[in-house]
C-alpha cells in the first residue's frame, strides 16, 4: 500500500492509543457500535489536527479571527491533506439563509439578472426602456407651471463615511450646495458626517421654477445631474415629493423609474433589494386568534383567553370587564355571546372609549379612559415588548408566521421583481423545485448579447443544480429556508456545494451522509461520493449503512464495544476483509451470522384507528391516513415526500393540541378521528437534552435525584445534617464555589483557542471538600457521576428505584455513557435514546402514542437490534409506536407501513401504499417495496439457514 495518512498514538476521548494507516484518494468508512470512538477518531482527532495545522500556518494576526481547535490527544499524524468537515449540524438558524444562499446559486442568479434581464413595469406590466434626457425634461415640465424644483445629482447613495474628500472635490468644481440625508447644506460651511453611518449625498445642480422658456436651462441641468449621478438624477419639489429619473429604465406611461439592475438590488439581505415591509424575511409573525381563544363557548372567567389566565385585578381583565359591560355582559359570558360587531372589536380593538378603575403597584386606585385594544394586537405587542425569554417563548405559541402582505413571500421590493429572465422574476425562479428549474434554464431563450453574458453564469448554476439533484435533493426550492432543513438535507447541501468547488487533494470527513435518505436516494449519494474520490480526494465517512460499507474501498471497524469498552481497531481492510473477521460485529452482520429477524407474526392492532382526513400541509395532496392503534407503524418514503409534515406537524401537533390543550402551529387537515382512544402522546425527538454542560443523563432521567437522596441517608450525611440539595452541583452549599460546580474553568487565550483547565480548588470534582467526604460504598458523589451506566448497575443493585432507571438506559444501548456526561457532548441519536429511556421509566397506561423521528440515527445494526426490542416491548404493553424511518431493518419488522411518495416535493405527498411489509412489496409503484423485497428475502434465507444449523 502506498504511504497514506499515518496516525500514531490516538488517545482522544475513549481511543486506546490507536496506530493506523489510511490509504489516500480512497473512500474510507469508519464503522462500529454507537459510542465506540468513530467520531473521536474521524472528527476529534484527524479533522481537528488537520484544521489546527492549517490555522497554525497563518500569522498571529490572522489567527485571532479564526476559531482555533484544541490539539487532539495524539502523538503524531503525518500525510494530512487540508481537511473539510461535513457534519449534520443544521446549516443555519438564520431566517435570511436559504438553500439558494447556502449553495451560492442565488449569488449567480443575481449576476444573471443584473446583466441579462429584461425590465417590465411593476404597475402595467409593459416592457420598459431606459429614459432619454428629453423624456426626463418632458416629465419635469409636466409637473405644472410655477412648480419650484431642485435638480439633484446623487454622488453617494447610502454609503458609510465622512465623505470629506468628496465634499472638497465638489467645492473645487464650483458647486455651492449639497443635500445630505434630505437636508440642504452649503458647501462653504464645514460639513461633519458620522463615519459609521450611511449617508446619501446629492449635488444641487440647479434651482428653477417651471415656466415658459425654461426647457433649455432645464435640459443642461438634467444632463449635468445625470453625469454626476452616473445615469441617475432627482427632481425634488421643496417640501414635497422627490422624482427619481434614470437613463437606465423607466415606464413612460406610469412615470415609474427602476433602479439600475445590479446584483445588490436582487438580494433580500441588502436594503437596496429587500422588501421594505418585511425587511427581506418574506414573512411576519402575527397573533393567531384561533390559538388565543380556541374554544368560543368557554367563559372568560374559566380561562377562555389562553395567553392570559383570568385575574380580575389585572389591567387586561379590568378593560375586558368594562368592554363586556358595554354589551350588557359579564365575565361569565363567552365569545359567542358577543354580537358580530363586538366580536370584531374583541379581536382587533374598538373605537369606543371605556371607563374603568385600576389599582397600581403602589396601591393607588385610578380611573382610566381607554379604547379596548383587542386580543390580536395586544398579544403581538406583548410578545414584542416581553422583557424575559420565558415570557417571549410562552407568547410565541400564540403567534403564526404569515406571508408578508406586501411582497407575498417574495422577500424583494417591487422594483427588483420588475426584472425578468425567461419571463420569470428572480423570486419565481427561486420558488421552482430543482427538478423543474434545470430544464427551464436549459430551454432559456436569450439574445446573442445575453448569451455571451449569461453563458458562464448559467454553466455554474446548472452545475450546482445538477449536484443537488445527484444527492437526492431535486425536490427542494432555492427559496426554502435553511432552518427548515433536516440534518441530512443540510449535510447533503454542503456536500453538493463542495462538489461544485471542484477541489482536488482534499480530505473530506462526513458524518453519516445517508441519514434521512431513502434507499433509492442512497444509490445517488454513493455515486456522488465515488465521483469526489475519483477527482483525487480522500473521503472518510462515519457510517453504519450496509450499502455504503460494501461500496467502500477501505473499512475501519472500531470497537469492540462502546464507551470504555471501545476505542480499539477491531478490523481494517476491504469490505471482504471485514466480512471474514471473526472479531468484528460489523463482519458478523455482513456475512449473515448476526441479523435482525422478521417477527413471527404481524400485529393487527387493537381494532381501533387514529384517522387523519384531508391532510394538505406543504406538499401533502389532501390525503386520508389511518394509524392502527396498538401496533408498530413505520412511515416511510423518499426524502421530501411529506413524512415529517404528516407525523410531526399534523399527527403530533394536532393531537397534542386536542389532548394536551397546547398551542402548536399544527399542519393543515380537515378532521382527526379516534383521538379519544389515545391516553397521552409523547414525541421523542433528537433535540439536545440540555443546552449547557450542567445537563446530563443523570439529571435528565431523574436518577440523580434518587442518588442524592441515597447519599443524604448515609450516617455521615445525617450526622452533618446534609439534605439532598447538598449533593447538587447547581446550588450553593455543597458545590465548589471556585468553579460554581462546573469542575472546569475557561481561560480565554485571544488568538489561540480557549483553554479549559480543571478547577484548582476541587480538581474537577465539582463539589467542596466537606461534601466529598460523604461516601457510599467507598465512593463520593463525584465518583458516582464519573461512572458509566454499566458500572453503576452493580453498584446500585440493592436500590430497586435507581436500578430500574439504570437498567432502562442499558436496554436502549446506552450502558457506555457516563452518568455525568455533559449534554453538549451527546449526539442526536444518544439524546433521543436518553429521552426514550426516560419515558420507559415512567409507569405507562398502555394507551400511549410514541412518535420517533429516525431513531436509527448514529446507530450500528447491533444497536438497532437492541432498540427494536425496546420499541416492540412498548407495543406489547398495548401502546402505539409510530416511527419515521428509511432503515430497511426497521421497516421489515413493522406491523404496518405507510409509504408516502412516490417521490419528493411536488411529486410526493400521496399515499403510495399501506399495509404489512409483505403488502408493500407487492405494490409496483412503491420504491420502498422495490428495495424492501430483496432484504425480506435475504432475511428469510438467513433465518432458514440458522434454523437448519
Amino acid at each position: 500500500m502506498e504511504k497514506g495518512i499515518v496516525i500514531h498514538g490516538a488517545r482522544q476521548n475513549n481511543l486506546k492509543n490507536i496506530d493506523l494507516t489510511l490509504p489516500r484518494n480512497k473512500l474510507i468508512v469508519f464503522t462500529g457500535l454507537s459510542g465506540s470512538g468513530k467520531s473521536s477518531l474521524a472528527f476529534d482527532t484527524i479533522y481537528a489536527e488537520g484544521q489546527r495545522k492549517y490555522v497554525e500556518s497563518l500569522s498571529a494576526y490572522a489567527r485571532q479571527f479564526l476559531g482555533q481547535m484544541n490539539k487532539p490527544d495524539v502523538d503524531k499524524i503525518s500525510g494530512l491533506s487540508p481537511a473539510i468537515s461535513i457534519d449534520q449540524k443544521s446549516t443555519s438558524h438564520n431566517p435570511r439563509s436559504t438553500v439558494g444562499t447556502v449553495t451560492e446559486i442565488h449569488d449567480y442568479l443575481r449576476m444573471l439578472f443584473a446583466h441579462a434581464s429584461r425590465a417590465f413595469c411593476p404597475h402595467c406590466g409593459r416592457p420598459i426602456q431606459r429614459q432619454t434626457v428629453d423624456q426626463i425634461v418632458d416629465a419635469l415640465t409636466a409637473l405644472g407651471d410655477r412648480t419650484k424644483l431642485m435638480i439633484l445629482g446623487p454622488v453617494a447613495v447610502q454609503k458609510k463615511g465622512t465623505h470629506k474628500k468628496l465634499l472638497e472635490e465638489l467645492r473645487k468644481e464650483g458647486y455651492v450646495r449639497v443635500r445630505v440625508d434630505g437636508q440642504v447644506l452649503s458647501l462653504s460651511d464645514e460639513i461633519e458626517l458620522e463615519k459609521n453611518k450611511k449617508h446619501t449625498v446629492e449635488v444641487v445642480v440647479d434651482r428653477i421654477i417651471i415656466k415658459d422658456g425654461i426647457v433649455r436651462r432645464l435640459t443642461d441641468s438634467v444632463e449635468e445631474a445625470l453625469k454626476l449621478g452616473d445615469g441617475l438624477m432627482v427632481g425634488a419639489v421643496p417640501g414635497g415629493k422627490d422624482y427619481l429619473f434614470s437613463t437606465h429604465f423607466a415606464c413612460p406611461d406610469c412615470g415609474i423609474s427602476l433602479p439600475k439592475p445590479e446584483p445588490r438590488i436582487f438580494s433580500f439581505n441588502n436594503p437596496f433589494g429587500a422588501c421594505p415591509a418585511c425587511m427581506g424575511l418574506g414573512s411576519s409573525l402575527e397573533a393567531d386568534f384561533k390559538r388565543i381563544l380556541p374554544d368560543h363557548k368557554q367563559t372568560f372567567r374559566l380561562g377562555a383567553i389562553r395567553p392570559f389566565p383570568y385575574n380580575r385585578e389585572s389591567w387586561l381583565y379590568k378593560q375586558l370587564d368594562a368592554f363586556l359591560k358595554s354589551y350588557d355582559l359579564t365575565m361569565d359570558a363567552c365569545f359567542d355571546d358577543l354580537p358580530p360587531k363586538g366580536q370584531e372589536e374583541f379581536k382587533y380593538g374598538g373605537r369606543e372609549m371605556l371607563t374603568f378603575s385600576y389599582t397600581n403597584q403602589d396601591g393607588e386606585t385610578k380611573t382610566y379612559q381607554r379604547q379596548f385594544e383587542g386580543l390580536v394586537p395586544m398579544t403581538k405587542r406583548r410578545y414584542e415588548e416581553a422583557w424575559t425569554e420565558k415570557m417571549k417563548e410562552s407568547l410565541s405559541n400564540y403567534l403564526i408566521e404569515k406571508p408578508c402582505p406586501v411582497c407575498h413571500g417574495a422577500r424583494l421590493r417591487p422594483e427588483s421583481l420588475a426584472f425578468r429572465v425567461g419571463g420569470k422574476n428572480i423570486a419565481e425562479i427561486s420558488d421552482m423545485p430543482v427538478s423543474e428549474l434545470l430544464p427551464f434554464l436549459e430551454k432559456l431563450e436569450l439574445t446573442d448579447k445575453e448569451k455571451i453574458i449569461a453563458d458562464q453564469i448559467l454553466r455554474e448554476v446548472k452545475s450546482r443544480l445538477t449536484f443537488l439533484s445527484n444527492v437526492g435533493l431535486e425536490y427542494l426550492t432555492l427559496s426554502r429556508g435553511a432552518s427548515t432543513l433536516s440534518g441530512g438535507e443540510a449535510q447533503r447541501i454542503r456536500l453538493a456545494t463542495q462538489i461544485g468547488s471542484g477541489l482536488v487533494g482534499v480530505l473530506y470527513i462526513l458524518d453519516e451522509p445517508s441519514i434521512g435518505l431513502h434507499q433509492r436516494d442512497n444509490d445517488k449519494l454513493l455515486a456522488t461520493l465515488k465521483g469526489m474520490r475519483d477527482l483525487g480526494n480522500t473521503l472518510i465517512v462515519v457510517e453504519h449503512d450496509e450499502d455504503t460499507i460494501r461500496s467502500a474501498d477501505w473499512v475501519v471497524d472500531i470497537g469492540p464495544g462502546a464507551g470504555e469498552n471501545g476505542g480499539y481497531v477491531v478490523a481494517e481492510g476491504t469490505p471482504e476483509d471485514i466480512k471474514k473477521s471473526k472479531k468484528s460485529i460489523t463482519g458478523a452482520y455482513l456475512r449473515g451470522e448476526k441479523y435482525i429477524p422478521l417477527p413471527e407474526h404481524r400485529r393487527k392492532g387493537n381494532g381501533l384507528f387514529l384517522t387523519i382526513k384531508g391532510a394538505s400541509e406543504h406538499n401533502l395532496k389532501h390525503i386520508n391516513v389511518s394509524f392502527p392503534l396498538g401496533a408498530f407503524t413505520v412511515v416511510t418514503g423518499e426524502s421530501g415526500s411529506g413524512k415529517s409534515t404528516l407525523v410531526n406537524e399534523i399527527l403530533y401537533q394536532g393531537l397534542s393540541n386536542i389532548k394536551n390543550h397546547t398551542s402548536y402551529a399544527e399542519g393543515q387537515y380537515d378532521t382527526m378521528e379516534g383521538a379519544e382512544y389515545v391516553d397521552k402522546i409523547i414525541d421523542i425527538d433528537q433535540q439536545p437534552i440540555g443546552r449547557t454542560p450542567r445537563s446530563n443523563p443523570a439529571t435528565y432521567t431523574g436518577v440523580f435525584n434518587d442518588i442524592r437522596e441515597l447519599f443524604s441517608q448515609t450516617s455521615e450525611a445525617k450526622m452533618r445534617g446534609y439534605k439532598p440539595g447538598r449533593f447538587s452541583f447547581n446550588i450553593k452549599g455543597g458545590r465548589c464555589e471556585a468553579c460554581h460546580g462546573d469542575g472546569i474553568i475557561k481561560i480565554e487565550m485571544q488568538f489561540l483557542s480557549d483553554v479549559y483547565v480543571p478547577c484548582e480548588v476541587c480538581h474537577g470534582a465539582r463539589y467542596n471538600r466537606e461534601t466529598l467526604e460523604v461516601r457510599y460504598k467507598g465512593k463520593n458523589i463525584s465518583d458516582v457521576l464519573n461512572m458509566t451506566v454499566d458500572e453503576a448497575v452493580p453498584f446500585f443493585e440493592n436500590h430497586p428505584r435507581i436500578l430500574r432507571k439504570l437498567e432502562t438506559l442499558q436496554e436502549v444501548g446506552l450502558g457506555y455513557i457516563h452518568l455525568g456526561q455533559p449534554a453538549t457532548t451527546m449526539s442526536g441519536g444518544e439524546a433521543q435514546r436518553v429521552k426514550l429511556a426516560t419515558e420507559l421509566m415512567r409507569r405507562g397506561t398502555g394507551d400511549t402514542l410514541y412518535i420517533l423521528d429516525e431513531p436509527t440515527t448514529g446507530l450500528h445494526t447491533e444497536d438497532i437490534r437492541k432498540l427494536l426490542i425496546v420499541l416492540q416491548k412498548l407495543v406489547d404493553q398495548g401502546n402505539t409506536v409510530v416511527v419515521i424511518e428509511h432503515n430497511l431493518d426497521v421497516v421489515k419488522v413493522a406491523d404496518y407501513i405507510i409509504d408516502l411518495g412516490p417521490e419528493g416535493g411536488d411529486k410526493g405527498g400521496e399515499v403510495v401504499a399501506c399495509g404489512t411489509p409483505e403488502d408493500i412489496c407487492r405494490v409496483k409503484r412503491s420504491y420502498t417495496g422495490q428495495y424492501l423485497l430483496p432484504v425480506m428475502e435475504r432475511t428469510r434465507e438467513v433465518m432458514k439457514d440458522h434454523e437448519n444449523d
